[in-house]
């Protein structure tokens, strides 16, 4: 008599299972492989964190090639700010936002700390403009290993990374993209948008907007070496003389306090760093704070110490950070997008003339560049004021219009 189908079928069944049993449970499905621009979780800020106009604000963590060996992933936090309402058809647009300095303590990180009054008026200006913002902590702020301060690799992954990571997990945007930042983050945008074409191709960059920002040329850093120089010959002459003492200050010097970041970033990459052959005796407690502190007590501490770049740099500084200047440089000035570069004509944190200079070469170089001198304005208050026209900047890349370049801009 033929066995059942059925009875066939249970049978077939029950041999499977015993030959699984024997041969031991069945192998777990495999993670995805790890990549740069993963995002691998994303969380409700805190609302003392959050950014007032949005209508959501994320905290995330990706994953980003170290920037500083090439090679490699590295985690980095970040936050997501989307406007309130419905997004329109295709998604939000969004800026990536880099942040400007706010010290190379892993506390200092943007994304657990309040956002600033001026960073809250900027960046809900962006909001008001129909654009979600996409906000870097950089490599290293927050996350495990050292903040590679000023470094242009470093940064512009982790900017393009964080565009990625957000694209691939955060509902409601579009890959159209706007490369915003000022001072440090200025130099990062510079950086990222430098580097997009190479290392995030898909990317949708429209433009870059960029205010306040460092250049370090060979040519600058020579001159900025020589003034120095200058400044210590200067100050031997008024010791021998009996005028060379230390007076405090209200406000830090901000190259004193940039250079000491500079070095407190270095001396975290490079065991081997000796600080004492770039820094003097009298800048030494600076230095150790500059580690550990944020950048309004910093500054604050500079000021008190008198510190100015002839009393807190040592003759040897120049050799001692050329790596840290090295790192800085861009990798091209010829941007495949136009850039616009916003100045203050009385910026004493990031030279006017080295910014303009920027603009000469990028110029020089092929880029079309949309130049602004803001007159009378330092390097914070010029943020805010340039606003109106990189509003129209905006408009005009993210409808593909023709963009007329102005190398050589007059005050306003």
């Amino acid at each position: 008599m033929k066995t059942p189908p059925c009875l066939l079928n249970v049978a077939t069944t029950a041999v499977a299972l015993a030959l699984a049993a024997c041969s031991g449970s069945p192998e777990a499905p495999k993670a995805p492989p790890q990549v740069a621009g993963q995002l691998t979780s994303s969380e409700p800020l805190p609302a003392m964190d959050a950014l007032s106009e949005a209508g959501t604000s994320l905290r995330i963590t990706y994953l980003s090639t170290d920037g500083v060996t090439g090679s490699g992933l590295v985690p980095v936090t970040g936050e997501v700010f989307i406007p309130s309402g419905t997004p329109p058809a295709g998604g939000w647009p969004i800026v990536a936002w880099a942040h400007g300095t706010v010290g190379v303590a892993d506390s200092c990180a943007p994304s657990q700390n309040p956002v600033t009054p001026r960073n809250q008026a900027y960046l809900s200006a962006w909001l008001q403009r129909g654009f979600a913002i996409v906000a870097t902590d950089y490599q290293g702020l927050g996350t495990p290993g050292p903040h590679p301060y000023l470094n242009a690799r470093a940064e512009a992954y982790s900017v393009l990374d964080s565009v990625r990571a957000a694209l691939s997990g955060v509902k409601g945007l579009n890959n159209k993209v706007m490369i915003v930042g000022q001072s440090q983050g200025a130099g990062a945008a510079f950086a990222a948008a430098a580097y997009a074409p190479t290392y995030a191709p898909t990317l949708g960059v429209k433009g870059t907007v960029a205010t306040g920002i460092p250049y370090m040329s060979p040519q600058i850093v020579q001159a900025m070496l020589a003034n120095i120089t200058k400044a210590q010959h200067a100050k031997s002459k008024a010791a021998k003389g009996g005028h060379g003492k230390v007076s405090p200050s209200d406000e830090g010097d901000p190259t004193v306090v940039y250079a000491l970041l500079l070095g407190a970033s270095q001396a975290a990459l490079d065991p081997g760093f000796k600080p004492e052959t770039a820094f003097t005796p009298a800048a030494m407690p600076s230095f150790q704070a500059a580690s550990q502190m944020c950048i309004d007590p910093l500054f604050k501490q500079v000021g008190a110490a008198g510190l100015t770049p002839a009393t807190a740099f040592a003759p040897g500084f120049a050799q001692a950070l050329a790596p840290t200047f090295r790192a800085m440089a861009y990798p091209t000035l010829k941007l495949a997008q136009p850039v616009f570069i916003g100045t203050g004509t009385a910026d004493k944190d990031v030279s006017p003339a080295s910014q303009l200079a920027l603009v000469h070469d990028a110029c020089a170089a092929g880029s079309t560049v949309q130049a602004h001198l803001y007159k009378g304005l330092a390097h914070s208050p010029t943020l805010l004021a340039s606003l109106k026209d990189s509003a129209a900047f905006t408009e005009a890349v993210m409808n593909d219009r023709p963009m007329v370049a102005e190398c050589a801009p007059t005050p306003k």
